[in-house]
């Protein structure tokens, strides 16, 4: 059993360091240094390209980390239903770094999701002819970036998790 934690750990930090490096990537480096590229039909291709590379390998990661994540909780036992109905857990060190890492997962999942629906290589190639084209695009890259905080938050609340 002890090998099969240690196996799931590790999934699990692989695909956390993909998911939550990659959107710390695109939002820190590659979407700042994509802007910069001219003319704009090879900026929004390269976008494209990027962001359907990630999106693939990103929810692939999402899948691997909500499965063994799963199994990780269950296996500290952590998942009974007696556990997450009593209050005094959650306001413990162990459960309240449970509540915020599973509250800022959601939070990425849902703002990824939004990003993923808004941005469909389609609707960023329709972007360039709508006249309120540049706000859209300034809702999107606030998006990717609260997405990246919210990342931080859930690699900080791991850490709490993990180390009481």
């Amino acid at each position: 059993m002890r090998t099969l934690y240690y196996t799931f750990v590790t999934l699990h930090l692989f695909a956390a360091m993909t998911w939550i490096g990659g959107v710390l990537f695109l939002a820190l480096v590659g979407a700042p240094a994509l802007r910069k590229v001219e003319p704009p039909a090879l900026r929004t291709a390269l976008f494209e390209e990027v962001g359907m590379r990630f999106r693939y390998v990103g929810w692939a990661a999402v899948i691997v980390l909500l499965g063994s994540g799963t199994w990780l909780v269950w296996y500290r036992g952590w998942l009974s239903w007696s556990l997450w109905t009593n209050g005094t857990f959650w306001t413990q060190g162990v459960g309240y770094a449970l509540a915020w890492k599973l509250a800022m997962v959601t939070f990425m999942l849902v703002l990824s999701l939004a990003h993923d629906l808004a941005l469909s290589p389609s609707r960023a190639r329709a972007l360039d002819t709508r006249p309120d084209a540049a706000r859209v695009r300034r809702q999107i890259v606030l998006m990717a970036r609260v997405g990246a905080l919210a990342a931080i938050g859930v690699v900080i609340a791991a850490a709490r998790l993990v180390r009481g």
